[in-house]
């Protein structure tokens, strides 16, 4: 009995040595063929792991994403890619906005579109049919434009004197200084409705708010800004509050926004849109109160930035500010702002001393992107002026190429051009 028991534990023994064996060398075998590189069909080395060929073989999932994937997903990417797939003609129409006014008949619009590749409309006059006609023009609007990039449809929408946009739907908006007079989230809880009502009616950009602060006294001699109480009444800091709270309930309704009229139009006299007089800023300066309003609406991220068509000695005398790539520049370099830099008209008065086949030259020259227009006269000169410049000169059709990218980069984002 003892010397079984012995005999039957030196068996167990030796089957549990056996088997310890057998896993040991069973890993070893394991170990090396992971080691060793695997070869496929054709006997060539192949680099994929066996647990990468078990999940390939277990199903036909999609294959693991490229790294790039999210850039190449991302608005930028997207448009680079669009606007280097265009023609000369079609990215230079992507640097318009042209206006329609009330009365006029969006069909007579379709060839703007079609053939001059026009991206932008301004709707201006006093439209009173409210939300429904809007909107239907609106629709019409849309249905010329390619299937894959939408046109941006833009009106002033600031309140008070400046609302082009009224009837049914639409509120009656207050002044920008009735504005100020509330506080910002009360501000931006407004804005948001007003935004979902031109959302409503196919209004994509709202040309608001107005960051002039202004300096002039009394206030209504400033004919602009400060006579019309466009602005928010308030010093810099307060409007630039209030900005930001209006740019945020637009974009809490889909609506993008400009601020304007970059660096300011509160310590002028004349009115930009009708006189060449009393347009001349001499204290706007960089690093003054007038800009810090405007910069520091940056931060609430408004799609443009709208310049002025006045003239600041402080900072570059010799041009105005939609013409001076001093200006610009110090927009784009010092405050890193990469959205699109839009214009006052190129048809106002202020600029009546530049012939309408360079004003879109010289906008896009100093880094503007996108020629507000308001005289539908001036739109194809300004289209004409930009193509033949572009082809004389391989600079300034690279700009054109950059500036329509930003402009496509704002569609992409916006999700109106896919």
């Amino acid at each position: 009995m003892h010397r079984m028991r012995r005999t039957s534990l030196g068996i167990i023994h030796s089957s549990a040595i056996r088997g310890v064996a057998f896993l040991l060398v069973l890993c070893c075998i394991i170990a090396l063929a992971a080691c060793s590189p695997l070869v496929d069909q054709h006997g060539k080395p192949s680099n994929t792991s066996p647990a990468v060929q078990h999940s390939q073989s277990f199903s036909d999932r999609e294959a693991a994403p490229s790294p790039n994937a999210s850039i190449e997903q991302s608005p930028e990417y997207r448009a680079a890619s669009a606007v280097a797939a265009m023609s000369l003609e079609e990215r230079v129409g992507q640097l318009v906005m042209a206006p329609l006014n009330v009365g006029d008949d969006p069909e007579g619009f379709s060839t703007l579109i079609t053939r001059y590749h026009v991206g932008s409309v301004l709707l201006l006059g006093n439209w009173r049919g409210g939300v429904a006609q809007v909107g239907q023009a609106a629709q019409r609007l849309q249905g010329y434009a390619p299937a894959g990039s939408k046109l941006l449809i833009a009106s002033d929408q600031e309140g008070g004197q400046v609302q082009h946009l009224r009837g049914p739907g639409f509120d009656s908006m207050p002044s920008g200084v009735d504005q100020g007079r509330m506080d910002t989230a009360s501000l931006r809880s407004s804005a948001g409705r007003w935004g979902t009502q031109l959302e409503s009616a196919g209004v994509n950009v709202n040309l608001a708010p107005v960051l002039d602060t202004v300096q002039t006294q009394p206030r209504q001699s400033n004919a602009p800004v400060g006579a019309l109480d466009r602005d928010f009444g308030l010093d810099a800091g307060g409007n630039s509050e209030h900005g930001i709270a209006f740019i945020q309930g637009m974009a809490d309704a889909g609506v993008s926004t400009a601020i304007k009229h970059y660096p300011g139009l509160g310590a002028v006299t004349g009115n930009t849109d009708f006189t060449a007089q009393g347009i001349e800023d001499s204290t706007t300066s960089f690093d003054g109160d007038e800009i810090s309003a405007f910069t520091a609406a940056l931060k609430a991220e408004p799609a443009m930035v709208m310049m002025s068509l006045a003239t600041y000695s402080r900072l570059d005398p010799g041009n105005p500010a939609a013409f001076s790539a001093t200006i610009i520049g110090n927009l784009r370099n010092e405050h890193a702002f990469n959205g699109v830099i839009t214009s006052d008209s190129l048809s106002a008065a202020a600029l009546g001393g530049t012939s309408p086949d360079q004003l879109g030259v010289r906008f896009v020259e100093a880094g503007g992107d996108l020629a507000c227009i308001g005289a539908r006269s001036y739109v194809e000169p300004v289209i004409q002026g930009l193509i033949d410049r572009a082809k004389q000169d391989p600079a300034f059709a690279s700009k054109i190429q950059s500036s329509a990218t930003r402009v496509m980069t704002l569609k992409y984002s916006a999700g109106l051009a896919q």
